[in-house]
């Protein structure tokens, strides 16, 4: 798997590394002991990098993930998880947003007893935007500085900030002192937003980290899970593009995963999976170039839904 730099950290990574969100069920039911293998399929073909939340389905994610990495080395993969955002056990829904001091050190303590490790590679503010923005004063003030403690006490080595909206983001990327951040849905084959950015994080030597190239599901032939904002309407326009791919001898998960990672200025791009044999596909998919008459094809086809910025709950 080929390796981008991740910014100013001197970390490397593989262009496509594993987001942990499906061991949690926010997808779907999931068979852990399934989930565990896709886990152990993506450190053998080299995507080393981690990332996990223990908002992805109320910890479970993050006690799953730890069961998979016992007996792995830890200088063999990278980890990151995420403060801010705690769901209740057993669902996905229902979240709470506390950025304060003693809520961050609580929840760093028990995703490292979650995760069996005594140490975070990357820790990110997670999800900031909501809410009305009411957070975002707390969040990047006594929020940010917590990170910053706990990176120099070597619980944490770098630190980051992971949310949607792009107006958030412009400013972020100008104001704040981070290393890493990382952005969902916003370079996909029906968003590429994210590329507004890079000239600002390359400056300052921020790591970028994509997340879900699939737009959180949309860009499927199963579809999106139920949470998901799109309507019945611009669900039937991706549909389009999953029989246009098709079609083509493909599928629009294969495209949407090979235009992602294509990207040089963009280190690396999380997938997810609690399947081995769809992380497989999708590792395949990394390692081939994407059709660039088929992406064009594709983006003509999903027009109506390119830069659409979503509404997530309660996202501004």
């Amino acid at each position: 798997m080929k390796r981008r730099a991740l910014g100013r950290t001197g970390l490397t990574v593989p262009i496509l590394s594993y987001g942990a969100s499906s061991l949690g069920g926010v997808y779907g039911t999931i068979d852990e002991d399934e989930g565990i293998r896709a886990v152990r399929v993506a450190l053998d073909r080299g995507l080393d990098y981690l990332d996990v939340s223990p908002a992805y389905g109320g910890t479970r994610a993050e006690t799953v993930l730890g069961r998979a990495l016992r007996g792995v080395p830890r200088d063999r993969y990278v980890l990151s998880t995420k403060v801010g955002k705690f769901t209740p056990p057993g669902g996905y829904g229902g979240d709470e947003f506390n950025y304060s001091r003693p809520r961050i050190l609580a929840s760093v303590e028990a995703s490292l007893q979650r995760l069996g490790t005594d140490h975070l590679d990357l820790l990110f503010l997670h999800d900031i935007e909501y809410q009305g923005q009411r957070h975002v004063p707390q969040a990047l003030g006594e929020g940010l500085e917590t990170l910053r403690d706990l990176q120099r006490r070597g619980v944490v080595r770098f630190i980051g900030l992971s949310t949607y909206p792009m107006p958030l983001w412009r400013r972020v990327v100008q104001e704040c002192d981070l290393e890493v951040i990382m952005t969902h849905s916003h370079y996909a084959l029906n968003d590429t937003q994210l590329l507004e950015l890079l000239p600002t994080c390359a400056r300052r030597g921020i790591g970028v980290i994509n997340s879900s190239p699939l737009a959180l599901g949309l860009l499927t032939a199963r579809g999106p899970a139920a949470w998901h904002p799109a309507t019945a309407e611009q669900r039937a326009v991706v549909a389009q593009a999953v029989a246009c791919c098709r079609a083509a001898g493909t599928t629009l998960e294969a495209l949407a995963v090979s235009f992602a990672v294509a990207e040089e200025r963009i280190p690396t791009t999380l997938t997810t999976s609690s399947s081995p044999q769809r992380l497989a596909q999708s590792i395949e998919a990394a390692l081939t170039p994407p059709d660039l008459g088929l992406v064009a094809e594709v983006r003509r086809l999903i027009a109506p839904l390119v830069d659409h910025d979503w509404n997530f709950g309660d996202v501004c």
